[in-house]
């Protein structure tokens, strides 16, 4: 790292801060960072500021030790790459946040080399993006105990990022997948230190969370919510819970349709999946095709835009997926359902209850699968535990067991 500029020049950020009311506190300590950059710059092994912050993480795991060091530094590289000065005001960071920019070479070549394989295999950006960041963090953290190489890995430090020293869970099964799907990706130039490392990682078991489902009562109330005749919905709103409750589609995918998705002539709905990236075609079925064609004669705003629902406000925005949660909060409101505190009212259940009546009416897996589309056939999993009608087929007979009639007692 070459550092001639800043060994010329830093007197001249320390005169700015002592003139500019800094502290002499504060003024002293960019002195010492100063001092530490200057003396080491020559032997230590840095290419850039980020790994002059990544030595501190080695040696302390104070966050506020850590977010003061990383300021400093931050400040310093401004002042070195482009002159600037600190104004009092912003934080003075200009390397990258997260876990990936303080790691090893070594460490980060194996993100870099999962990114690439996993954009081959085609996998979606964001997926990408989650799976290399918490894998940055599993290094990090390995980095922190003094591990910087796959060689030095021990399974107790792998353990010790997983689970506390009491043996409570750290991280989820969702986190282990993403670790090992980079590990995976390194074994074709560190195959036995990634196996290795890999036999390291605990079992852990993948739990769901338990989806509230709809009950009969609450569907009716929401179909009449939703009826043409109520005026307490708008249109667009109508017309989003109808998409949701009858094709089962994603908030996603209802965000990002544009006007090309419907096919008037053939009654289908045609889109390109925002989560798989995988076509879907589905009905247009009377109900969801009228809601759709009120929407849009009589309510959606005049303009060039190719997406359905846009913002009731201009500049008419289309409505991104987070909106939709606020769409599904009016639907519950104006149903008069789930308004207590804590209660989920998201438009998934509305795609939770397509798959347990389709389930319920005794329609093939595969079928609700294609419906939903599911590109996985254990996608239709969490689903089975809501299927009321067949769930009855497995009860056991307790003729064996009698019970004492007090316990069916009305009193």
């Amino acid at each position: 790292m070459d550092i001639q500029n800043l060994r010329d020049h830093y007197p001249e950020l320390l005169a700015y801060m002592e003139d500019h009311g800094y502290s002499k506190l504060y003024v002293e300590r960019f002195a010492r960072e100063l001092k530490q950059i200057l003396a080491r710059a020559d032997s230590a092994a840095w290419s850039c500021y980020a790994d002059v912050y990544r030595d501190y993480t080695y040696t302390s795991r104070s966050v506020g030790y850590l977010r003061d060091k990383r300021t400093i530094i931050g400040a310093i590289e401004q002042f070195d790459l482009y002159h600037r000065f600190p104004d009092g005001r912003r934080r003075h960071e200009l390397f990258p946040r997260g876990a990936y920019p303080l790691l090893s070479p070594e460490f980060r070549s194996i993100i870099d080399d999962y990114g690439a394989i996993a954009a081959q295999q085609g996998k979606k950006p964001t997926t990408i993006d989650t799976e290399s960041h918490q894998a940055a963090t599993f290094f990090l953290a390995l980095q922190n105990q003094g591990i910087d190489r796959l060689m030095n890995v021990t399974q107790a430090a792998v353990l010790s990022v997983f689970l506390s020293s009491d043996g409570t869970l750290r991280r989820s099964a969702s986190y282990k997948k993403s670790v090992m799907a980079v590990l995976k990706a390194g074994l074709s130039d560190h195959e036995d230190l990634c196996k290795r490392i890999l036999t390291f990682l605990p079992a852990l078991r993948e739990t769901r969370k338990n989806i509230p489902y709809l009950t009969p009562e609450e569907i009716d109330k929401v179909k009449a919510a939703l009826a043409p005749e109520n005026p307490a919905l708008t249109l667009r709103d109508k017309a989003i819970g109808m998409l949701a409750l009858y094709t089962g589609l994603r908030s996603c995918d209802i965000a990002a349709m544009t006007l090309d998705c419907l096919d008037w002539d053939r009654d289908v709905i045609t889109i390109r999946q925002q989560k798989t990236t995988v076509p879907l075609e589905l009905p247009l079925t009377t109900g969801v095709g009228n809601a759709l064609y009120d929407f849009l004669t009589h309510e959606r705003p005049s303009t060039d835009s190719r997406y359905i629902f846009l913002s009731q406000r201009r500049p008419y925005e289309r409505l991104q997926s987070r909106s939709l949660g606020n769409v599904a909060a009016q639907i519950m409101r104006s149903s008069g359902i789930r308004q207590s505190f804590g209660d989920r009212r998201g438009l998934h259940l509305f795609r939770h209850h397509l798959a347990t009546t389709l389930l319920g009416q005794g329609v093939p897996q595969p079928v609700i699968s294609r419906t939903l589309g599911h590109t996985s056939p254990n996608s239709l999993g969490p689903y089975l535990s809501a299927d009321f009608t067949h769930l009855k087929d497995c009860a056991l007979s307790i003729v064996r067991w009698p019970v004492a009639e007090e316990v069916f007692s009305n009193d």
